[in-house]
């Protein structure tokens, strides 16, 4: 029986990601295990593999983010450290508020929360 997915997403340069992921979104360094590493926030973990051929430009990983409360407060907390977002936060047709932006890597993280 599966309980979890976890994703491995890609890093290029690694303290330019921890320090996005740790500084701008709150979560906390775990494991460091030089070319890999994990991340947690709440019950989010991720992890990170070194990739140094990624090309940001060509990017299409991507992760979608669910906050079972507190998506508005997050979201102004982004905004008050300048977090650059590529989408407002609004409400979908599907019934989901969500926002979406980029980490350092080019990884969309898009965050939503049920109405």
């Amino acid at each position: 029986m599966i309980s979890i997915a976890i994703p491995k997403l890609p890093f290029i340069e690694k303290q330019q990601t921890i320090d996005f992921y740790v500084n701008q979104l709150g979560f906390s360094l775990i494991s460091d295990y030089g070319e890999y590493f994990i991340i947690k926030k709440d019950n989010a973990e991720l992890h990170f593999f070194h990739h140094p051929q990624l090309k940001p430009a060509a990017s299409h990983f991507m992760i979608y983010l669910r906050i079972d409360k507190g998506i508005d407060e997050f979201y102004q907390n982004l905004l008050s450290k300048k977090v650059s977002m590529i989408t407002p936060l609004e409400t979908k047709p599907w019934g989901q508020k969500e926002f979406a932006l980029t980490d350092t890597n080019s990884t969309l993280l898009t965050f939503g929360e049920s109405n």
